[in-house]
């Protein structure tokens, strides 16, 4: 599920590791920010329970 919430800042940081977060999950508890390595180790298990998956990892390949 893609989402047009909006674009994640460089002062959104990971919930695991703290780095730049560049994928946000929105669940029904709430949401959690991911940088790109956490969102992709986690994505199968939530992806299918998330309300919406915004990810902006693009960006990496950008700068």
């Amino acid at each position: 599920m893609e989402n047009t919430a909006e674009k994640l800042l460089a002062t959104d940081r990971c919930d695991v590791c703290g780095a730049q977060a560049y994928i946000r999950v929105e669940l029904e508890i709430g949401e959690l920010l991911f940088c790109a390595h956490h969102g992709n180790a986690n994505k199968e298990k939530l992806q299918p329970i998330s309300l919406n998956w915004h990810d902006q990892s693009n960006e990496l390949s950008q700068r």
